[in-house]
């Protein structure tokens, strides 16, 4: 809900109205998250619904127009590292693995340059959209995976709802409960890149939602807590892009 109060808990699905940009997006997922209640509501079945915070991890979505803030950076440093070291080879790599539409395999280093300034990376600095005052909450792929395996096998439907006068909101937030700002997330970044150069942020460009974090309190009380913090997270995403982009040329 676009106004609830932060951290979001369970129980604050649909109290308040969706936030516009994502309302197609949230609707579809609720009536998922609904028909799994109402299926055991009436037939008696156990399924359990989980709502996860921002995922991160292996195989993520790299596209510099439709990734994810996380990916985003660490791809954007990537390059902008290579850049200002005018590792040529690098970018071009880069590039072979994951194309751009307006480069290809002919393009001079003005077209790979040119290019890579729409997207906000110059030789001696970075520019990100917004004030990076936008604070967010991040969860490693495989913390998910392990959260759910525990539910499956140490959570019951029945046990979720034994204190419920009305059952609804039965769902269980994953995620880590810890939060941090674009900026100390694009600082983090830069450090385990490696890149040096200046980090500006355009306010010019819109934030979006200012704070997204979940109330995992429910989670820890049955018993499953993240094994990743986000800085090893990122250390292992970086060190999985960089062996793909090889593995990939070989």
């Amino acid at each position: 809900p676009k106004e609830a109060p932060q951290p979001l808990k369970e129980e604050y699905l649909l109290t308040s109205p969706l936030e516009y940009t994502n309302e197609p997006y949230a609707i579809a997922k609720i009536a998922g998250l609904k028909m799994c209640e109402s299926f055991n509501i009436q037939y008696g079945t156990n399924f359990i619904s989980v709502m996860p915070t921002n995922l991160y991890g292996p195989h993520d979505n790299f596209d510099l127009e439709k990734s994810h803030v996380l990916p985003a950076l660490i791809r954007k440093m990537h390059l902008a590292k290579c850049l200002q070291e005018n590792n040529w080879s690098g970018i071009q790599r880069d590039l072979r693995r994951r194309s751009l539409d307006k480069v290809n395999g002919k393009s001079t280093v003005d077209d790979f340059v040119s290019t890579l300034n729409q997207f906000g990376i110059f030789g001696n600095h970075l520019e990100l959209w917004g004030t990076g005052k936008p604070i967010r909450e991040f969860l490693w792929s495989d913390d998910l995976a392990d959260a759910c395996v525990y539910i499956m096998e140490n959570v019951n439907f029945r046990n979720l709802i034994q204190d419920m006068t009305e059952i609804k909101d039965s769902h269980i937030n994953i995620g880590t409960g810890e939060e941090v700002s674009i900026k100390e997330l694009s600082a983090l970044v830069a450090e385990i890149v490696g890149y040096k150069g200046k980090i500006k942020f355009n306010p010019l460009m819109p934030d979006g939602t200012m704070r997204k974090l979940l109330d995992v309190s429910k989670l820890r009380s049955l018993g499953w807590h993240h094994i990743i913090e986000l800085k090893k997270g990122i250390e292992l995403m970086y060190k999985w892009y960089v062996e793909d982009q090889r593995i990939h040329e070989a």
